[in-house]
């Protein structure tokens, strides 16, 4: 083997490294802002005014770890040039990682709805559809990530489905909150923070749909975001 090849070979490898670091990395963003979610939402079923603010404190890891991924990719799209899928990819997990650090802004923003909630604590059952969403969302972000880890389209496609189960809930909650307030004016402040809470939470699922939008693509070439997931189901039958 000749020194040329011998080099390309090592650079080869290099680069492979670098993209399996690059994955690596960015499941462990993913488990810390799905930590951020839980924790945010634990704070507001129990009034933990202190678990609450441990999330927000916490949220500039969120926002380094997002940064070092994007400065890796952007290292590795000016010295390798990748192209094609290993370009998908790159492009893909940019993506990811902005929808990732919105995940953590919005748990910041649930967890500061719960400080504001501990103030008024709300009757057990204003709660109780809220909390059933929070359930929802965190399932859907488990398998969203689940669906990334192993570029999985199947599961992928079923998470961007099960979104429509997600703007059910919070539909339901909006009217049910808007009901409170007409029968109670007392109850809007505490009605307000549930409502944006649930809007924290829809769109957490939301950015849940955008990272499996992100895995069709780099997996099939296929961009989904104006297409309707039963047509890009068909189409991937069919092929």
């Amino acid at each position: 083997m000749s020194e040329t090849d011998v080099f390309q070979q090592h650079i080869s490898r290099q680069y492979d490294h670098e993209l399996l670091d690059v994955r690596g990395r960015i499941m462990t963003l993913g488990g810390l802002v799905e930590a951020q979610v839980e924790s945010a939402v634990a704070a507001l079923s129990s009034g933990d005014v202190e678990l609450a603010r441990k999330v927000i404190e916490d949220d500039y890891k969120v926002n380094s770890l997002e940064v070092a991924i994007d400065e890796e990719c952007t290292q590795i799209l000016a010295l390798r040039q990748p192209t094609a899928r290993d370009l998908r990819l790159i492009v893909g997990i940019i993506k990811a990682i902005a929808d990732l650090e919105r995940i953590g802004d919005e748990a910041k923003r649930i967890a500061y709805q719960a400080i504001d909630l501990a103030g008024h604590f709300p009757k057990r059952n204003q709660l109780s559809e809220l909390e059933r969403l929070a359930e929802s969302v965190r399932a859907m972000l488990r398998k969203a990530l689940d669906a990334f880890a192993r570029m999985d389209v199947d599961a992928s496609i079923q998470v961007v489905k099960d979104d429509r189960q997600i703007d059910r809930q919070y539909e339901g909650i909006m009217r049910q909150q808007i009901t409170y307030m007409m029968e109670d004016a007392r109850s809007i402040p505490t009605s307000l923070d549930i409502m944006w809470s649930a809007r924290s939470l829809e769109r957490i699922g939301d950015r849940s749909c955008n990272l499996c939008e992100y895995v069709i693509y780099y997996t099939t070439g296929k961009n989904i975001r104006h297409v309707s997931i039963e047509q890009i189901a068909q189409e991937l039958q069919e092929s």
